[in-house]
């Protein structure tokens, strides 16, 4: 624990910690620089296939390979037969061999049939240039637990070595390997060395990081190693303790610094002060991920499905991840790219922060202004990146019409009614507050809206909102935020909304309605999912955001905080333009939400 508390002092004082130093191990050498690439998770969920991922592929090695770009990873479930979208079923049929192992889904992956795997698919991966990649959860499946299959090359079963008492809390498919027993190192040596033989390259493993499982990561490490292929292990899902920071940076190649991100502002801010707590550990071979990019065509479900983030968000999120030299996985449908989206994926000076700089650090933080510098091998020049984290506009709770106490698992009936008069009101606001935990399980629903008055009842639900901001996926009417029956405490919603926190769903008033009631509370598929899930419930009849319609920042810049003197030539990066020449400082106007990347050079 002394590590992490030194990080702590450090990280609540705005300083970056000095880098610890982890002892170098083979496997770095297989991640030298961050890995970068595309993922299926963002847009496709359990539900990719073979076709979209040869589509995926094709656009990768046709328009982004000469930019770096080489990794290609089907995510979860793909041993799952006709799994789609974001949802886990109990107790469905699993593609297994004869020894507990998943084999790929032959409905979903036409060439894996006849016992080859994702060999046919790797290697054609492989023929445009480019690496592949699968997603693992951790543990051995259920079915082969309750089928007893052996472990190949022991005289072991699956029921020997599987822990039926250590279960992932949100999916249901695998029991956790209980690696006292014999047989439980056998069975991820013979389960790597079958991806070893498909020719897999890159190695998520999910379920391995909250709560942190020391034994099932000192397993797989060892298998990978055992196997006699370089494949590269990535962890999920997050928040990764720092107390867990020198084991977990001996065992892997990248980890989860947060829960599963996504394109909400909120989310992005957070993301700024837990890659400055991780900057000790990163280095090379060995990198915090601040996980996907979900940019571009990210919801394929959703007509809308376009990113969330505005194009000065997604200048933030990629000069953050560039300078921080987080993993870069692309999580959108790539062959949709729009001509913004593929220019942010091939700005060579940017990505060449990203895989080429050393010393990363948080420069100084101001508030919301933040700056963060590195130094650009074998030069006197830095790179420096600026950031405007501040909020245009933000909540005003003083003028919220209701607001309740923090809603848990322990609230009676996991939920609170809501009963407030609303004569006069023009607009209706409804706001979940999930706060800043980085948890996944703020999933809720507002069951049975109704708005009464002089000319009878209404459904709210009848109405269509004006617009639906949320965390995570897409509200929905009469579904959860995963596209499931509403379900508050165990029973159905006959009617009702779902969402994730933060959300915000705004609707204008029909005429003469004087009351509006609900049942605000945790959705199902959040309550099971046991982690985060508290969520503070907020009515608005007005407004509720207050603030200036321009932050703008001029933000000072002294060249001593570098350490540079001098002439100074400044370079933006972004826009691959000369600033000027300057002496002792530079002040650059920095957009609310935005960001700008810039290299440094003395004359």
């Amino acid at each position: 624990m002394a590590i992490f508390t030194t990080l702590l002092f450090l990280a609540t004082r705005g300083l970056a910690p000095e880098a610890i130093s982890v002892p170098k191990r083979p496997f770095h050498a297989w991640a030298k620089t961050p890995p970068m690439g595309w993922n299926s998770w963002d847009c496709f969920g359990t539900g990719v296939n073979e076709s979209l991922t040869r589509e995926n592929a094709e656009y990768m090695a046709k328009n982004l390979k000469t930019h770096g770009w080489s990794l290609i990873t089907v995510d979860i479930d793909w041993f799952v037969p006709g799994a789609k979208g974001f949802n886990y079923t109990p107790g469905v049929e699993l593609s297994l061999d004869s020894y507990g192992r998943p084999i790929p889904a032959v409905d979903r992956f036409p060439s894996s049939a006849g016992g080859r795997g994702f060999k046919p698919l790797s290697d054609w991966v492989h023929s445009q240039g480019l690496k592949f990649g699968v997603h693992l959860l951790r543990g051995i499946p259920r079915k082969a637990v309750e089928r007893n299959l052996p472990i190949l090359g022991t005289s072991y079963h699956s029921a020997d070595i599987a822990n039926r008492s250590d279960i992932c809390k949100w999916n249901p498919d695998m029991y956790g390997i209980d690696m006292s027993k014999p047989g439980a190192q056998e069975y991820y040596d013979s389960l790597v060395a079958m991806l070893a033989g498909w020719g897999i390259d890159f190695l998520k493993v999910d379920d391995l990081s909250t709560p942190y499982h020391t034994s099932e990561i000192e397993a797989i490490r060892k298998a990978i190693d055992r196997s006699g292929r370089a494949m590269v292990l990535s962890t999920s899902p997050g928040p990764t303790g720092l107390d867990h920071g020198l084991h977990i940076s001996s065992f892997a190649n990248m980890w989860r610094v947060s829960d599963d991100f996504w394109d909400n502002w909120g989310a992005l801010k957070e993301q700024f002060e837990r890659l400055n707590q991780w900057t000790a550990f990163r280095g090379e071979g060995h990198w915090p991920d601040a996980d996907m990019l979900p940019l571009g065509a990210v919801r394929q479900n959703d007509p809308a499905g376009w990113t969330h983030f505005t194009q000065t968000e997604q200048y933030t999120l990629m000069s953050l991840w560039a300078i921080c030299r987080s993993p870069l996985i692309f999580g959108g449908h790539l062959p949709k790219n729009d001509p913004f989206t593929l220019s942010l994926l091939t700005n060579d000076e940017v990505i060449g922060v990203n895989q080429n700089s050393l010393n990363n650090r948080q420069l100084w933080r101001n508030g919301d202004v933040v700056a963060w510098v590195a130094d650009v091998p074998h030069s006197r020049d830095k790179y420096l990146a600026v950031f405007n984290a501040a909020d245009q506009k933000s909540i005003d709770f003083a003028r919220a019409s209701y607001s309740s106490e923090a809603v848990s698992r322990t609230t009676p009936d996991q939920s609170i009614d809501v009963d407030i008069d609303i004569s006069g009101a023009k607009k209706l606001y409804l706001y979940a507050d999930g706060g800043a935990d980085g948890n996944f399980g703020d999933h809720v629903v507002w069951a049975e809206p109704v708005l009464t008055g002089p000319q009878g009842y209404s459904r709210l639900t009848d109405l269509k909102w004006v617009s639906a901001t949320q965390g995570f996926g897409t509200a929905s009417v009469n579904k959860s935020v995963l596209g499931k029956e509403l379900i508050l405490n165990n029973q159905p919603v006959p009617f009702g909304i779902g969402t994730h926190a933060n959300s915000m769903i705004e609707y204008t008033l029909p005429a003469d309605f004087t009351r509006f009631r609900v049942r605000a509370g945790l959705e199902h598929e959040g309550v099971i999912l046991d982690h985060g899930a508290t969520v503070k419930f907020y009515v608005f009849t007005q407004d509720p955001m207050s603030g200036s319609d321009d932050l703008t920042s001029i933000v000072p810049v002294s060249f001593a905080d570098l350490g540079l003197t001098g002439t100074i030539k400044v370079r933006d990066l972004w826009n691959r333009s000369e600033v000027g020449e300057f002496q002792d400082s530079f002040t650059p106007p920095i957009a609310w939400h935005g960001a700008a990347l810039y290299r440094l050079s003395p004359k």
